[in-house]
C-alpha cells in the first residue's frame, strides 16, 4: 500500500493498493501500443487533447487543489495556483506546438534539407511530491503534443494525486493506455528503464536519486532529462531597492514552505546593505502567517513529511554549531504533524552546512559579500547550478554578472520561477536537459535530418 498522510495532522487519509508485476507489464505493453498510434495522430488532434486537459483542470480546480494540500501540506492558495499553472501550460503548448514541431528547412547541397521532429516513444517520468500536479504537467503537456506516451512513477506520498492525474487525462480524451500512472516502489524503476519499450526517462528529484537514474539510463543508452537539487543564490548589491528585494526574498524562500529545488536559499548581500536587508527580511519572515493550510490566509503550512523536518533540523543544528547565528526560528513547532518554524540564519560562511548543503524547507541563509565580484564567487561556490537572482539598479553590472553566474537561469530584479514560454533546467549537479519553451518540447523528439536530392 502507498499511504496518503496529512502532514498537518499526521492522520492517515487513504491507503492505495500498489501495482503488481502483471499491472506493470500491462502498462508497458499498453503504452507502447497506444503511442504507436498516437505518433501518427494529426498535430491538431494532439493539441485538442491539451486544450481539453486545461479545461478539465479548471473545471475541478478546487478538488485537485484540496488533494495537493491534504497530501503535502501546501497552503491552499498556492495549490490553486499550481493547478492554474498546469492549465496555462497546456493552453500554451496547444497553441505553440505546431510551430515548435514544424519542419525546419536548412539550405544545403540538396533540393531540400532540414530537420523534422519525431516522437521518441514512451517516456518514463519519475516525479517528486513538492509540486505533484505541476511537475507532471510541465513534462506531460509537451511530451504528449510531440506524440509520445507516458508512464508516470510518482512520489510515494502523493498516491491520490498520481491516480487523479491519470483519471483527468483519460476523461479529457487521452487514448486508452497512452498515459499510465503506476504506484510502485523505487526498486521497480530499474526494470522499467531497461525495458526496450521505454524510450527515454525524465526525473525531477534530488541529486542523489538523479545519479542513480542517470547510471541506469546510461547503461540502457536512454535519453534523459534531469532536474535535480539546487542551492540558488539571491544576490543583493549596493544601490538595490532593499524594500522590494527583501519582500521578494521572503516569497522566494518560503513559497511552498521552502520545499522547491528552485527556491532561493543562499542570500548573498553586499556588506554596505547587509544590515538593512537583513532587518527588512527578518521582519518579513516574522510576519508570515503560520496555520491551517486549508485557510486561504495561511502562508506557511507543515513540511511534507516528518522525516524531512527532522533532516532539516539536523542541518540547522549543524549550521549553528558551525558558527552561523540563528536570529529567528531554529526549531520544530509544537504541533501535531510535520511543522518547522520559519528560520533565518545570518553570518553564514562557505564552510557552514547551510552554505554547502541544500536546505529543503523554511530556512534562509544570509551571507555577507565584500562587493559584486565576491558575490559572484560565493554564488558559484556550490555544486549546484539551477537558478540565480541578482538585485541591482546597475544594468551593465547585472548583465555582466548574468554571464558570470553558473546557473540554468538568472533573473535580474525578480524571483526565479518556471514559465511555460522559457526553458527551465540546470547545470552541474542540478542536472541537464531542459523543460518548457520550444527547447523543452524538442527534448523528447528525434531531431531527424532529412535530405532530398539530387540538388537542382
Amino acid at each position: 500500500m502507498q499511504k496518503s498522510i496529512n502532514p498537518a495532522t499526521g492522520e492517515l487519509i487513504a491507503e492505495c493498493p500498489m501495482h503488481d508485476d502483471a499491472a506493470i507489464e500491462g502498462a508497458r505493453a499498453g503504452a507502447a501500443t497506444a503511442q504507436a498510434a498516437w505518433r501518427r495522430a494529426d498535430i491538431a488532434d494532439r493539441c485538442d487533447l491539451l486544450t481539453a486537459m486545461a479545461r478539465a483542470l479548471r473545471a475541478d480546480k478546487a478538488r485537485y487543489a484540496r488533494m495537493i494540500t491534504e497530501e503535502i501540506g501546501k497552503p491552499i492558495t498556492e495549490s490553486l495556483g499550481e493547478i492554474e499553472k498546469c492549465a496555462v501550460t497546456c493552453d500554451f503548448y496547444a497553441a505553440q506546438a505546431p510551430e515548435f514541431l514544424a519542419d525546419e528547412v536548412i539550405p544545403s547541397n540538396a533540393t531540400q534539407s532540414g530537420v523534422c521532429f519525431d516522437p521518441l516513444g514512451v517516456v518514463l517520468a519519475i516525479m517528486p511530491w513538492n509540486y505533484p500536479f505541476w511537475q507532471v504537467f510541465r513534462f506531460a503537456a509537451p511530451a504528449l503534443a510531440a506524440g509520445n506516451g507516458i508512464i508516470l512513477k510518482h512520489a510515494a506520498n502523493v498516491p491520490r494525486c498520481a491516480i487523479a492525474i491519470e483519471e483527468l487525462m483519460r476523461q479529457a480524451g487521452c487514448p486508452e493506455g497512452l498515459m499510465r500512472s503506476l504506484l510502485i516502489p523505487s526498486d521497480k524503476v530499474a526494470g522499467l528503464i531497461a525495458d526496450d519499450r521505454i524510450a527515454a526517462v525524465t526525473l525531477t528529484g534530488s541529486t542523489q536519486v538523479g545519479q542513480i537514474v542517470a547510471a541506469q539510463a546510461g547503461r540502457a543508452l536512454k535519453k534523459q532529462v534531469l532536474e535535480l537539487g539546487g542551492s540558488d543564490p539571491f544576490i543583493v548589491l549596493a544601490g538595490a531597492d532593499i524594500t522590494a528585494a527583501a519582500a521578494t526574498a521572503v516569497k522566494a524562500r518560503f513559497i511552498n514552505v521552502g520545499q522547491s529545488c528552485v527556491n532561493a536559499k543562499r542570500f548573498i548581500v553586499e556588506d554596505s546593505v547587509y544590515d538593512a536587508f537583513t532587518e527588512a527580511f527578518v521582519a518579513g519572515v516574522r510576519a508570515l502567517r503560520i496555520g491551517d493550510p486549508m485557510d486561504p490566509d495561511t502562508q506557511i503550512g507543515p513540511m511534507a513529511r516528518a522525516s524531512l523536518r527532522d533532516e532539516l533540523h539536523d542541518q540547522v543544528t549543524r549550521s549553528i554549531h558551525d558558527g552561523a547565528a540563528c536570529v529567528l526560528g531554529g526549531q520544530p513547532l509544537a504541533r501535531d504533524g510535520s511543522w518547522y518554524a520559519p528560520t533565518v540564519l545570518t553570518e553564514v560562511l562557505p564552510p557552514h552546512t547551510s552554505f554547502r548543503e541544500e536546505l529543503f524547507g523554511p530556512v534562509a541563509s544570509i551571507i555577507r559579500a565584500r562587493d559584486a565580484a565576491h558575490a559572484v564567487t560565493l554564488a558559484n561556490d556550490t555544486e549546484f547550478g539551477l537558478g540565480a537572482s541578482v538585485w541591482t539598479q546597475d544594468m551593465a553590472l547585472a548583465r555582466g554578472m548574468m554571464r558570470d553566474i553558473d546557473a540554468g537561469a538568472v533573473f535580474i530584479n525578480g524571483m526565479v520561477a518556471s514559465d511555460a514560454r522559457l526553458p527551465f533546467g540546470g547545470i552541474k549537479k542540478s542536472g541537464y536537459g531542459r523543460e518548457l519553451g520550444s527547447y523543452g518540447i524538442r527534448e523528447f523528439t528525434n531531431m531527424k535530418t532529412f535530405w532530398i536530392g539530387p540538388a537542382t
